[in-house]
């Protein structure tokens, strides 16, 4: 594939990104081809050790920040005719309060995801409490008072410090988890935005 081929197919997969960006992705990838083949590349060589143009694409609408995008897709192509800004107008009150309603329903669900995690956070602080203070009580009970009621103070504070390992597991995951989630909303959300368009 030529240097030309392979910045018409990227500007073809990057149409329904704003203008400005094309234009940037499009110089970046230009030069660092020309780059390339100035350190010696052939022009298939510089091309293929840049990667995919699939890749490229995807990478470039996720870094692309849903604002642009919307702010793109929502620029008239044409002025708008008298009758279709009434119909705006007097519509308003429905389409404004679904729009609300569903931001808010997303909203909702991804506080209560981030609430779940931090609910399971305050757990493995409270378990860390638990497993620090029964060790500390388990000794001084075991060495002054009550050999007994000291090892299974002790004895309970080991096994807080157990659970407290596997809840710091399950809590990194669950965060982690709640982190890739939220990426591939994002980029499910800008590519049904991008497909909309196209359709």
């Amino acid at each position: 594939m030529s240097k030309q081929e392979f910045l018409m197919r990227l500007c073809k997969g990057l149409s329904e990104l704003p203008q400005n960006e094309i234009e940037e992705r499009l110089t970046f990838y230009s030069e660092m081809i020309d780059d390339r083949m100035e350190e010696g590349l052939s022009e298939e060589e510089a091309i293929s050790a840049i990667g995919s143009i699939d890749e490229i694409i995807t990478q470039a609408v996720t870094e692309t920040p849903l604002t642009k995008i919307a702010m793109e897709r929502i620029k008239p192509k044409r002025r708008l005719s008298a009758g279709e800004v009434v119909l705006l107008v007097l519509g308003s009150p429905i389409w404004l309060s679904l729009l609300i309603a569903a931001f808010a329903v997303i909203l909702s669900v991804y506080a209560a995801l981030c609430s779940v995690i931090i609910s399971l956070w305050a757990v493995f602080g409270s378990l860390i409490g638990c497993a620090f203070g029964g060790v500390v009580a388990g000794i001084v009970i075991a060495c002054s008072a009550n050999a007994l009621s000291g090892t299974a103070m002790l004895a309970a504070g080991i096994v807080c410090v157990g659970l407290s390992i596997f809840m710091f597991y399950g809590c990194k995951a669950a965060t982690k988890g709640t982190l890739i989630l939220t990426k591939k909303t994002a980029v499910w959300i800008k590519n049904c935005f991008i497909k909309k368009e196209v359709a």
